[in-house]
């Protein structure tokens, strides 16, 4: 009976730990994914908060707004918005009176036009004309498409004379969120989902659509005459886990849901992420514990058993030699049997053994399929710094549009579509952290490799402060590696030195290159405090970190090192005599099969 009863509260409060576990790495997991979604969006729409006021501020606008009858005026500002509008590559951009009265438009020549619309309903109208800068997101009632609106007044003078309204088309983020881990959409105040990488989530409600709730809608005419249906939702809690199940024709499925409030937009980003695989794995864990119990409780069994027959044999062998002269065919007998219960023991030990080596291959393929789940926190390390140096670039395009540099600002978006390219490389060779790849190595220029690098890390040596100095030889060296993995190396291993100095006196890194008898070493050195000696056999182990929470996965050295040695080099580590340390890449020379330029 007690078997039974410990055996049940085992699986009971082991299934408890194990899930709660779990639940909380899935939670860090879809954090991630959170932040992400908000930056994308926050970033995508405050490219174009401060355009309004400055199409307020064009004189076409202001003399059109003064004189809103002149057909002239209303021509050359229709041709202004139509051509600031296919720039910019927003939805619609439209002049509107103060009674409400749309009297020039981007989209004055198609079937869809706003000339003549009245939008006084429109909150982000309403607040433009009393003097203040709006956003609003609704379906338009007009084109019935769904977009972001910006509004500004257009003062003349003292006066405001009308309001300038900049839609903006956010179908390319939504896009994004389909057919992922994650189930990403975006509700509004009143719990209604305007935005979602499930389509036929669209307009449905998480809270209960109250009349309350309706009325308010109803009155902005937000998503105009849509129909709108509350979601069979179910809310609770796990521990400290919101948890949210929806029912469907499928069935019920349970997620684990993550929110974050954006207070300009008054939105609400949610992402879930179903427990379904969370309990899985918990219950896969809590099995192969059990098993590994089981395992070391036969072990057990076994070892007293062989006691037991040793002293057993141990003192028939005692009475043997006892009764040696009176009972020698008895002793002969007694022997016999010893050795058929010692093959039989053997027999059993070797089934034994077959049975413990399975076991132990089935639990190091659960490992690997665990292993698995851990790769995706690779993803964010390796997409920060492209991500970053994308969004610097993105800020810079809008100011340089803003002054009508319109080149360096194709220039900053053909170096933004080169990163997201990039991105994609380096998704493909994430799997060298678990496998080795398919991609064949060739010759790799380290001066190109380098300044893709410098194009991807100069924000972080900004922002560090950092002075770096570069001295490649002449001619620079050219290596046997695949481009986008080594300049991954180059990012980790120098944003890693960047870290080093930060907040110091000397702030100096220095990347040298050399070749040495069929190799190329290229060494990076800091001047920071160096890298001690507890922890030099452990730093290109898997997540060791020695950043703060949140500053680091431990995974950078890691894959770099593993990089390296897919390359048929090396990469090690020390501290420098003066001070600081130094990581040696060790690569294979490829001089002389860089393809020469055509003439």
């Amino acid at each position: 009976m007690l078997v039974p009863l410990a055996i049940f509260a085992f699986f009971t409060y082991g299934s408890a730990i194990a899930t709660r576990a779990y639940m909380q790495e899935a939670s860090a997991q879809a954090g991630t994914a959170l932040r992400l979604a908000v930056s994308a969006l926050s970033g995508h729409l405050n490219r174009y908060e401060a355009l309004p006021a400055l199409i307020a501020d064009h004189d076409d606008i202001k003399e059109l707004v003064s004189a809103p009858d002149d057909t002239a005026l209303r021509n050359a500002a229709n041709l202004y918005l139509k051509e600031i509008n296919g720039l910019l590559k927003s939805s619609d951009i439209y002049v509107v009176k103060p009674d409400g009265e749309t009297i020039a438009a981007s989209n004055y020549d198609g079937p869809g036009s706003f000339i003549g619309q009245n939008f006084n309903y429109r909150p982000y109208f309403q607040e433009a004309i009393e003097g203040r800068q709006a956003r609003f997101y609704a379906l338009g009632t007009t084109s019935l498409k769904r977009g972001y609106y910006f509004s500004a007044p257009i003062r003349v003078g003292a006066d405001i004379r009308g309001v300038i309204v900049f839609k903006v088309d956010i179908d390319m983020i939504e896009s994004s969120w389909s057919g992922g881990e994650y189930k990403i959409f975006v509700s509004d105040p009143e719990g209604i989902i305007f935005m979602s990488g499930s389509p036929e989530w669209l307009y449905g409600a998480i809270l209960p659509l109250t009349a309350d709730r309706i009325a308010r809608t109803e009155t902005s005419r937000r998503y105009a005459n849509a129909e709108l249906t509350a979601l069979p939702v179910t809310r609770h809690r796990f521990e400290a886990h919101d948890l949210m199940t929806l029912a469907s024709d499928r069935g019920a499925s349970e997620y684990l849901m993550l929110s974050h409030y954006m207070p300009a937009e008054d939105w609400t980003v949610n992402v879930l992420m179903e427990t379904s695989s969370i309990r899985t794995q918990a219950r896969t864990a809590l099995v192969a514990v059990f098993l590994i119990l089981c395992i070391a409780g036969l072990a057990v069994a076994v070892i007293r058993q062989r006691r037991a027959r040793l002293a057993e044999r141990m003192q028939m062998q005692a009475e043997a030699r006892n009764e040696l002269e009176r009972r020698v065919e008895e002793r002969t007998a007694d022997l016999a049997r010893v050795n058929s219960r010692i093959e039989e023991e053997i027999a059993e030990r070797r089934l034994t053994e077959q049975q413990l080596r399975q076991t132990q291959a089935d639990l190091i393929q659960a490992g690997k399929l665990a292993g698995l789940g851990q790769m995706s926190a690779a993803l964010s390390h390796e997409f920060n710094q492209p991500l970053a140096a994308a969004k610097t670039y993105t800020d810079s395009a809008s100011v340089l549009l803003d002054r009508g540099r319109m080149e360096e600002a194709r220039d900053n978006i053909r170096r933004i579509s080169g990163l997201i390219d990039r991105m994609a490389s380096i998704s493909r060779h994430l799997r060298n952290f678990a496998r080795k790849p398919n991609e064949k190595l060739g010759p790799v220029s380290l001066d190109e490799a380098m300044r893709d690098t410098l194009e991807i890390i100069a924000w972080r040596l900004k922002a560090a402060d950092a002075e770096l100095r570069l001295d490649l030889g002449t001619p620079p060296p050219v290596v046997r590696a695949g481009s986008v993995r080594l300049q991954q190396v180059l990012v980790n291993v120098i944003s890693n030195a960047a870290d080093a100095v930060e907040g110091l006196d000397d702030r100096r890194i220095e990347v040298f290159a050399f070749e040495e008898t069929g190799k190329v070493v290229l060494t990076v050195r800091d001047h920071g405090p160096g890298v001690p000696a507890a922890i030099a056999e452990r730093i290109f182990d898997p997540f060791f970190t020695t950043k703060g929470v949140g500053k680091g996965l431990g995974l950078g050295l890691s894959i770099s090192y593993n990089i390296v040695k897919d390359f048929g080099g090396s990469l090690t580590t020390a501290n420098h005599p003066q001070g600081g340390a130094v990581f040696r890449i060790e690569l294979q020379s490829a001089a002389g099969l860089m393809p020469e330029a055509a003439e």
